[in-house]
């Protein structure tokens, strides 16, 4: 028995695949929506997750569980609105008596053409302390960081992006060199190691670091701090540093009982969460309407099975009328449905692979392959074969075999 039906599916699959060779162009047709479906589901979540992916690490690239603490109650240019800068001293302040804290870095910020030789490159001054690189998760790719006398007897002296070291010197080793940053010349002492675009499209690595008290002495000409950074322990709680943070700036900045906050803090985990959960949230629903586009090659493909019912009326008679059963005749035309339509899904996921791969690199996201989508799309391809096979098949099983054989 189980020999017996073993052949009859075999049997019925060989039918099935001879019926669709014989018409390879039509069949290439029918399936044609499946492929673009399947595809256009796939290489959506597929660059969809590569763009979240991507998100995630360029938030993590700007700091590990970092807090950007910033005056003015908004984010943004022009955020501050007139709320006072912070000063090198609240730093300091953070880092002695917030607990949960793993370091602290001021930040000044100059825009300004840096210049060496006959080459220059508009590009931006940040004044600060080693802390800086701590908190910004930077390794250094040659040269050293700021000594401690450099950093008090504010030196002349930088550490200078890749993107920099690229634009001023090329090739060429630039420690030891001097360049020139507005009207102060500095000397290069370190090459940080490229760390690319954050997630707001800026170049992290088009940067010049001096000590904050060069920034102030020789460029600025104040003491002001536009931005506080604080990297928080492995595991600290975040909500709670948060909360000693503004307790300690407020009392700092003398803001009464019921002032409002005239800084912000930006948790940079939260940001990426949010990120994230928009990309996800844009990748379902792409992945939602590229999802109708197989129901249309459902449809399809049930149009197709109808015309092969009508073509195929008389040869449908002849076998029912030498004893083929009803439900034989309905798997033949379900068996070929389906075929179509995993045939499609197998082109659409190899499609999808090939697409994916070329929109991750043109977009310059991480490919992620994943196992569950091609499945789940591959799978939902077959489904449909059957679900709009069904209906034309059960219409041939159900065909009077001496009206069928009087069909022209």
């Amino acid at each position: 028995m189980k020999a017996t039906g073993l052949g009859m599916w075999l049997n019925t699959l060989l039918l099935a695949l001879r019926e669709i060779r014989r018409n390879l162009l039509r069949s290439f047709l029918t399936i044609l929506g499946i492929v673009i479906g399947v595809a256009a589901v796939i290489t959506m979540v597929t660059v969809g997750n590569g763009a979240t992916q991507a998100v995630q690490d360029q938030i993590t690239s700007l700091g590990t569980n970092l807090l950007q603490v910033r005056p003015g109650q908004r984010l943004g240019p022009g955020g501050s609105g007139g709320a006072p800068a912070f000063r090198a001293a609240d730093a300091e302040a953070i880092a002695a008596q917030v607990s949960g804290v793993r370091a602290v870095a001021p930040q000044a910020q100059a825009g300004g053409t840096a210049v060496y030789g006959a080459r220059n490159w508009s590009t931006v001054g940040y004044g600060t302390t080693n802390a800086y690189f701590e908190t910004g998760n930077w390794t250094l790719a040659a040269g050293r960081l700021f000594e401690p006398a450099e950093e008090r007897a504010g030196a002349s002296v930088c550490v200078i992006g890749a993107t920099v070291r690229r634009e001023l010197f090329g090739t060429a080793d630039p420690i030891g060199e001097r360049i020139r940053l507005r009207q102060m010349s500095c000397e290069v002492i370190g090459v940080l190691a490229s760390k690319g675009q954050a997630a707001m499209g800026m170049d992290q690595d088009d940067v010049v670091v001096l000590p904050i008290a060069t920034m102030h002495r020789r460029i600025t000409g104040n003491v002001n701090v536009g931005t506080l950074l604080v990297s928080m322990n492995d595991g600290a709680d975040a909500e709670r540093v948060k909360a000693e943070l503004t307790r300690l700036l407020r009392e700092r900045r003398k803001l009464a009982a019921g002032e409002e906050n005239n800084f912000n803090v930006l948790d940079t985990a939260q940001l990426a969460q949010a990120l994230s959960g928009t990309t996800a949230v844009m990748t379902m629903l792409l992945g939602a309407v590229a999802a109708v586009s197989l129901l249309v090659g459902g449809i399809g493909i049930m149009n197709i099975m109808l015309v092969s019912v009508t073509e195929r009326t008389r040869e449908i008679g002849i076998r029912l009328a030498i004893g083929a059963l009803g439900h034989e005749v309905l798997l033949q035309f379900l068996i070929e449905a389906v075929v179509l339509a995993a045939l499609g899904g197998l082109v659409g996921v190899a499609l999808a692979t090939v697409a994916s791969l070329a929109l991750t690199r043109v977009m310059q996201v991480p490919f992620l392959f994943d196992t569950g989508i091609n499945l789940a799309s591959f799978a939902f391809a077959a489904l449909i074969g059957v679900v709009f096979g069904y209906f034309p098949a059960r219409r041939a099983a159900r065909l009077d075999p001496i009206e069928a054989l009087r069909h022209e």
